[in-house]
């Protein structure tokens, strides 16, 4: 019996949602989240990007199967109302060469009072870089071996922000990502830079093993 919580995880794990299905996964707890969440959705950058058919749109956050969620750094402590307050919209090439994720973080990621935290930033490059070049990768898995964060300007709670990354090189298991984390901007409005990123991502050696295990991963 000790083991039966751990069975949904592992049925989320082997057959994960699809990219369309995530979508429709979030339902707001509430009027805030939900003004959120239609905000992010409908944004003019949103829609550009929506329209553009060598992207894919997705919560890559929902699939993580939801009993893994609260054991997850980022489904788990980092998420929810006051903090990473919707899942993350994200918008990628299907070759692994670019892609554009939405948030808006909360009031309760702060580091310095009304600052987000720098430590929740690195989180979120790093995650967004490696994620942005799995597809290029010969298994679609891999792993941080450095992350460079140059910090440009303090980033207020409560903003919504873009993370936009890009592949710049691949060699066999070995990736180079850069990327950006910049204020989510109308049309003609040219966006606050608050960090800029870099990162090289490796695919374990045994990343066949691991694909069998996690078929979903991308």
């Amino acid at each position: 019996m000790a083991t039966a919580p751990a069975i949904p995880a592992i049925n989320g794990f082997i057959s994960p949602p699809t990219d369309a299905e995530t979508l429709a996964m979030f339902e707001p707890p509430d009027e805030l989240s939900a003004e959120i969440d239609n905000y992010i959705k409908t944004h003019p950058i949103a829609q550009a990007l929506r329209e553009n058919r060598d992207l894919k749109e997705s919560r890559p956050q929902l699939k993580i199967p939801e009993a893994a969620r609260p054991h997850n750094f980022s489904t788990g402590v980092l998420s929810g109302p006051g903090k990473v307050w919707v899942p993350p919209l994200a918008f990628s090439d299907k070759a692994g060469k670019n892609m554009t994720t939405i948030y808006y973080l909360g009031k309760d990621l702060c580091g310095h009072p009304g600052i987000i935290h720098g430590g929740l930033l690195a989180t979120i490059a790093d995650e967004g870089l490696c994620r942005c070049c799995f597809p290029a990768l010969p298994n679609r898995i891999g792993m941080t071996a450095s992350l460079t964060m140059n910090y440009r300007a303090p980033l207020p709670a409560g903003t919504y922000v873009c993370l936009k990354a890009e592949t710049v090189k691949v060699e066999g298991r070995k990736a180079w990502v850069k990327g950006t984390i910049e204020s989510l901007v109308d049309e003609g409005e040219t966006p606050t830079v608050f960090v800029e990123a870099e990162a090289l991502v490796i695919e374990p050696r045994q990343a066949a093993a691991m694909v069998r295990l996690y078929p979903g991963s991308s």
